[in-house]
């Protein structure tokens, strides 16, 4: 299966939501006022954004079309192409990751997201090409994420460094990071507990962890990547309203977006944060994590 294929495979409930949503509106006889404001509440339901809705109705008012398919192509190509043009400046290039060794990658989330499966796939990924991989399990409120990451690091190969059950997370970084350097390591993956609700713990510890692997490397983490789950839609923005309080984060990696119709809250996040995004989560499988490409995604998610 090609990359494109399984953008399209794992995007084909968004696709199918927005293609057959815009249906209804394209093959109006007559598009009034009140036809583009339900267009536009028809794209803010499938949590493209307030914004990009707008600029997608506009976009729609200049091009209407009769009931013709390569007139309506003609309109699901002028929407992919505005989705690509709004994401193709936050696509991430992982070879700029690699400059550093070991390269430091901080992993923050609410609990839930899938954080740890996707350390795991990001880990085989960078592991690709003879990558030393280590995993930091600084998650220890949660015995099941180190036993999680324990299953990974087997799977894909990996060194784990890890801790008893609430231990000092800060301490399971500085030790991972210590043996990372130590072992001539190309990437250790840090894994973070996600007590969102808990938020002035959450952003002590967080700065304790970036203090202590700077006395290794000042130059640490050198990433910060936020994992989101695409079927919680809106919350979403919050997760990244409130994740950007706590830490400085470099990239985002959205999840599950297999199981749900809400894809369209990327391009809601990226026109609203700017961050770049670094992977895309379509699937349970090993190889289900994938690299973003704003055109692939453009196109899958509009069906074009």
């Amino acid at each position: 299966m090609s990359i494109f294929e399984k953008f399209k495979l794992g995007l084909s409930k968004s696709s199918k939501n927005l293609s057959s949503g815009l249906n209804n509106f394209i093959f109006k006889k007559k598009i009034d006022k009140s036809i583009l404001n339900e267009l536009e509440d028809f794209l803010i339901q499938s949590d493209v954004g307030v914004e990009a809705a707008k600029e997608l109705t506009e976009k729609f008012s200049k091009n209407t079309v009769n009931q013709k398919d390569s007139e309506k192509n003609e309109i699901i190509k002028i929407f992919s192409s505005y989705i690509s043009e709004i994401l193709k400046p936050l696509e991430k290039n992982l070879e700029n990751i690699k400059k550093n060794k070991p390269s430091v990658i901080l992993i923050a989330g609410v609990n839930g997201v899938g954080k740890t499966t996707t350390i795991g796939k990001l880990g085989k990924i960078l592991g690709q090409n003879n990558g030393k991989v280590v995993l930091g399990a600084a998650d220890t409120f949660r015995a099941a994420a180190v036993t999680q990451l324990e299953v990974w690091a087997k799977k894909i190969n990996a060194d784990i460094i890890k801790s008893e059950e609430g231990a000092d997370p800060a301490s399971v970084a500085y030790k991972a990071l210590e043996y990372a350097k130590k072992n001539n390591s190309d990437f250790l993956i840090i894994d973070t507990a996600g007590r969102l609700q808990n938020k002035k713990n959450l952003m002590d510890e967080f700065k304790k962890i970036i203090k202590v692997t700077k006395k290794i490397d000042a130059n640490s983490p050198h990433e910060i990547f936020l994992i989101l789950d695409a079927t919680t839609g809106q919350s979403a923005i919050n997760q990244v309203e409130e994740f950007q309080k706590i830490a400085p984060l470099t990239g985002i990696i959205m999840t599950k977006l297999d199981g749900t119709a809400k894809g369209g809250i990327l391009l809601a996040i990226g026109k609203k944060f700017k961050l770049p995004i670094v992977a895309l989560g379509m699937g349970e499988k090993e190889d289900d994590l994938q690299m973003f490409n704003s055109q692939h995604f453009a196109k899958a998610i509009m069906n074009d």
